[in-house]
């Protein structure tokens, strides 16, 4: 397991190589001028102020010449300059990266969490009322765009009913916890302050859950199909013949098999997460990467767009091989070669 672990861990830069010359590309040769996000109208009109951004950004040399400089700051761990901040990439995506990953813990929290009861649930009770509920759900939770249904719940709960707060992630009366992971709720918790904690919650839930239900969705249909194979299995007639209680059957021996399979989404489902609570923090108003990267793209800011690309892909890469060695701890039967 050591060799395969090692392995996989020196193919991850040549893979992001891979992504960062594919994004530098993309990022190149799409039409307009980024530009446009550094200047003004008026000193667009000028030629010699044109010509010293151009110059001061890089923007005049060869895209050969730009793309060997990029590569050669990358191996230092530069990711360049934002077009639009003017602050380094690797800055502005490590103070926003803390607020993403919050919001994307909660919302893998609620989505592993329901969705495996909901399968659990849904399996146990097949084809009855409850089970057709719960694929309801589900279906509903994988097939609605979740800009959309975001927006309908902040109407709702938020506008109408005032169970939660609106967009944002604090009160704006409130000053944010003493820093130390990032993470808002965490930090107030260290600092003992639970007025800060339980702020900081109300505005977490609406957008974590909202997150969460398409990933919900996923994995209770999953969990509901494994498990229904996997209840059909020899040893859960051996159990039942020794008298084993009905929840003992389905949560210590059936769940804990039909988890194998379902750790693959959990896994995916946690990347996704990262680069798809886009639309989420875009509605919400989140301050984390999703909104970083609309604005990077709005505005044709090339480092940024490559750096939120890399951090993305990473993500992918390293959730992989978390799921990877889940399954030898879910299955001690599994090998890793």
């Amino acid at each position: 397991m050591t060799q395969y672990l090692l392995r996989r861990l020196l193919a991850m830069p040549l893979l992001l190589l891979g992504v960062a010359t594919m994004a530098f590309l993309l990022s190149n040769f799409v039409k307009g001028d980024p530009l446009a996000s550094i200047l003004n109208e008026r000193q667009m009109d000028n030629p010699q102020v044109v010509a010293a951004a151009k110059a001061r950004w890089g923007l005049d040399k060869p895209i050969p010449e730009r793309y060997a400089i990029y590569l050669a700051n990358l191996a230092h761990g530069d990711l360049g300059v934002s077009f639009r901040t003017k602050r380094p990439v690797m800055r502005d995506l490590l103070d926003r990266l803390p607020a993403t990953l919050e919001l994307v813990f909660a919302a893998m929290v609620f989505g592993s969490v329901a969705g495996t009861a909901i399968g659990v649930v849904a399996a146990h009770w097949r084809n009855g009322p409850i089970d057709h509920g719960a694929r309801l759900v589900a279906l509903i939770g994988s097939s609605v765009p979740v800009f959309w249904s975001s927006l309908i719940a902040l109407y709702i709960f938020s506008v109408k009913l005032a169970w939660v707060p609106g967009p944002g992630r604090l009160d704006a009366a409130l000053a944010a916890p003493p820093p130390v992971t990032g993470l808002y709720t965490v930090d107030a918790l260290i600092a003992g302050d639970w007025g800060t904690f339980l702020n900081a919650l109300s505005y977490l839930v609406l957008p974590a859950i909202m997150l969460g239900w398409a990933v919900m969705g996923i994995i209770s249909r999953m969990i509901r199909a494994s498990m229904l194979d996997v209840m059909q299995q020899d040893f859960i007639m051996t159990a039942r013949a020794k008298g084993a209680g009905t929840w003992r059957i389905l949560l210590r021996h059936a769940l804990r098999n039909a988890m194998v399979p379902a750790l693959t989404i959990i896994g995916f489902s946690f990347a996704y997460l990262v680069t798809g609570a886009i639309l989420t923090e875009t509605v919400f108003s989140w301050p984390g990467i999703g909104s970083y990267a609309v604005n990077a793209a709005r505005s044709l800011d090339h480092p940024a767009i490559i750096g939120v690309t890399l951090l993305g892909a990473l993500a992918f890469l390293v959730a992989n091989l978390a799921t990877d060695i889940a399954y030898v701890f879910a299955n001690p039967r599994i090998r890793l070669s």
